[in-house]
């Protein structure tokens, strides 16, 4: 791919820039933390049947937790169960710091598409300065929709005035490669940072 053939990053947030908001392994964390080893079947299923319908913006935040963790009293507090969710949103050492840089040096859009839960996202937006990075968030939370909806990636196209052909979709989950890679749009499977630099010097961004 030239050079001048990328105008735009479609970029995955959760295992490219930062670790996932609240995947399983965050959720084992909490069972350990918080002594709910007796009742984790439970609340993964709970999860499993509430999360997407959160994720998507139709269920509120208390309700999911409601739903999933507080369905039974506990001898901890929502706020102290928040606080450690949001604690397990760290970022990948340098990826942010890459992808800034070559946005900036390119002149790049850059434009997130990323199944978020509204808070979570949030919360990782204003942390981690995502709003530097990107120009806009194609966000399940926001739109309703969740990858692999073709719709997701046609958002991010349309809202950003790219040709599939000229931009670039970077993800970690390879049936999400797969599903933007049908529709035409060049992709990359991501697998850490020091691949992601040798793929874009092959391409003419260093």
């Amino acid at each position: 791919m030239k050079k001048e053939e990328v105008k735009t990053l479609f970029l995955d947030i959760g295992g490219v820039l930062l670790t996932d908001g609240w995947g399983r392994d965050s959720r084992a964390k909490a069972f350990e933390y918080f002594g709910l080893q007796e009742d984790k079947d439970q609340i993964n299923e709970r999860h499993d049947l509430n999360f997407d319908t959160y994720e998507l913006g139709r269920m509120t935040f208390d309700k999911y937790l409601d739903n999933s963790v507080f369905y039974k009293k506990r001898k901890f507090s929502r706020e102290d169960f928040i606080a450690f969710m949001f604690q397990q949103s760290k970022a990948l050492p340098g990826a942010i710091e890459y992808f800034t840089e070559l946005k900036s040096k390119h002149g790049l859009k850059v434009i997130a598409v990323s199944n978020e839960a509204r808070e979570l996202n949030e919360y990782r937006i204003k942390t981690y300065k995502l709003h530097d990075l990107f120009d806009a968030f194609v966000s399940s939370c926001y739109i309703g929709m969740r990858k692999p909806d073709p719709l997701m990636y046609k958002m991010a196209s349309d809202i950003s005035f790219t040709p599939y052909k000229h931009a670039v979709y970077i993800d970690d989950r390879s049936i999400y490669i797969e599903s933007a890679r049908n529709m035409g749009i060049p992709s990359l499977h991501y697998t850490g940072i020091d691949s992601a630099k040798k793929h874009f010097e092959t391409s003419g961004l260093k």
